[in-house]
């Protein structure tokens, strides 16, 4: 059970501050104040994983502080498509043997989302990801953020990392989200709102009566995207829904009540009215590029690309399939689906949403980072314009400098598709 220290006798903190405070195995702490953290979890993949850090720790003497708080997942270079991957997958492998590390999940789907559909993320906890989404485990009231290879071999051979306090920029949205209105949605907007340094590397909370109102794949897009915000991590307190996501995952159900922001604590408040948000698109070459959906009714996509951490879970094809339903794909248009777990994917077959996409004309693409990370063969070619569901376009990231990426929630994707052009997918769902 993760509990805070001595959290009677504590100042007001945030959700952070709390969540820093216990790692440093201190009452509170300060924001500005340089702590140094123990670790709970630390996550790396084939790409930033094993083949940077390992030569670093051999160079130092020392093997992984602790192999059962490391995951490693492959996702980057899977499936095998050239002698490259294939040697870099292998180095990952043989490595995790030689370290004693049980939790490898090799070719199971992508680190953000294989972490918490096997529990390994609780409110509390303290950790860090080789891979800039890593905000994404805040969904789950962990503070979890992103570094690199230098800091993550610091890390596996001491399990502790330093951190400066951060401020925290509070979020609330009031109401409730319009039909056809995503997570997805909230995050572009809020990319064009507050600008890609909006957090300040900060720590980001959204709350508010929409927020508690999604479900924990659709929590998970907004911690995920705080990267894109700036932001160091992305918190959501926990509440029932997370708990019942633990329970569901095999996780044992710690009391939530200590991982809250406390009401008198100090910090940057932003409030906006969920009823009010339309579906927003983001144009190239920048996620702040964001505008309502109506704004670009006259961009007609080559490529709709429902994949990635942010846009292919099993939320996110549930609700592309839900626009799609007996609806075809517009001739002349790919529309590429690379489902972001294989746990997902086969719940997805069984519950026929595969079905759904694949008979409107989907291709579907294998389990990995692929085409929104720039690896593998399904790149953008020269002057493709592309809409996808990934979290950014920047120029070049997905293939040719030439190619065009917009970004947009799955359910605008699953829309594009039926009348060939960027369409608000409130027009398929009995809304305005």
């Amino acid at each position: 059970m993760i509990r805070p220290q001595n959290v009677k006798d504590s100042l007001p903190q945030t959700l952070a501050q709390k969540i820093i405070a216990r790692a440093a195995g201190k009452a509170e702490v300060a924001v500005g104040e340089i702590e140094i953290g123990s670790v709970d979890l630390a996550m790396i993949h084939d790409s930033g994983g094993p083949r940077r850090v390992a030569p670093i720790l051999e160079r130092l003497g020392v093997e992984v502080w602790d192999p059962e708080k490391l995951v490693v997942v492959t996702d980057h270079y899977v499936p095998v498509f050239d002698a490259e991957s294939r040697a870099i997958l292998d180095l990952a492998r043989d490595w995790v043997k030689k370290q004693g590390v049980a939790r490898f999940h090799d070719e199971e789907g992508i680190c953000h989302v294989v972490l918490p559909e096997n529990g390994y993320l609780k409110p509390g906890m303290f950790a860090v990801g080789g891979d800039s989404h890593s905000p994404t485990g805040g969904a789950f009231g962990c503070y979890m953020f992103g570094i690199g290879a230098t800091e993550m071999a610091g890390v596996l051979a001491t399990g502790e990392i330093w951190i400066r306090v951060p401020e925290t920029i509070r979020i609330e949205w009031e109401g409730t989200f319009q039909k056809g209105v995503m997570a997805k949605d909230v995050m572009l907007f809020l990319c064009g709102r507050l600008g890609m340094d909006g957090g300040r590397y900060q720590a980001v909370e959204y709350c508010g009566e929409a927020v508690s109102e999604l479900s924990m794949q659709e929590r998970m897009t907004l911690s995920n995207m705080s990267a894109e915000l700036g932001a160091q991590a992305g918190l959501i307190a926990p509440d029932a829904t997370t708990m019942k996501w633990l329970e569901d995952h095999g996780s044992e159900s710690d009391p939530v009540e200590p991982w809250q922001t406390d009401p008198d604590a100090d910090f940057e408040y932003h409030r906006f009215d969920a009823d009010q948000l339309e579906p927003q698109v983001a144009a190239p070459h920048s996620p702040a590029n964001a505008a309502s959906v109506s704004e670009y009714n006259a961009i007609r996509p080559d490529v709709l690309y429902l994949g990635a951490c942010t846009g292919a879970k099993l939320h996110d094809r549930r609700a592309a399939a839900s626009i799609l339903k007996e609806n075809r794909v517009q001739s002349g248009i790919e529309f590429w689906v690379a489902p972001s777990s294989k746990r997902d994917f086969h719940e997805a077959r069984k519950e026929g949403v595969m079905k759904i996409l694949e008979d409107a004309g989907a291709k579907i693409l294998p389990t990995s980072c692929g085409l929104c990370a720039g690896y593998g063969p399904q790149r953008l070619g020269q002057g493709t314009v592309c809409l996808s569901s990934t979290a950014r376009n920047f120029k070049g990231r997905m293939g040719d400098e030439s190619s065009e990426v917009y970004l947009a929630s799955p359910m605008t994707v699953a829309s594009t598709a039926i009348t060939g052009y960027i369409s608000d997918p409130r027009n398929f769902l009995g809304a305005s």
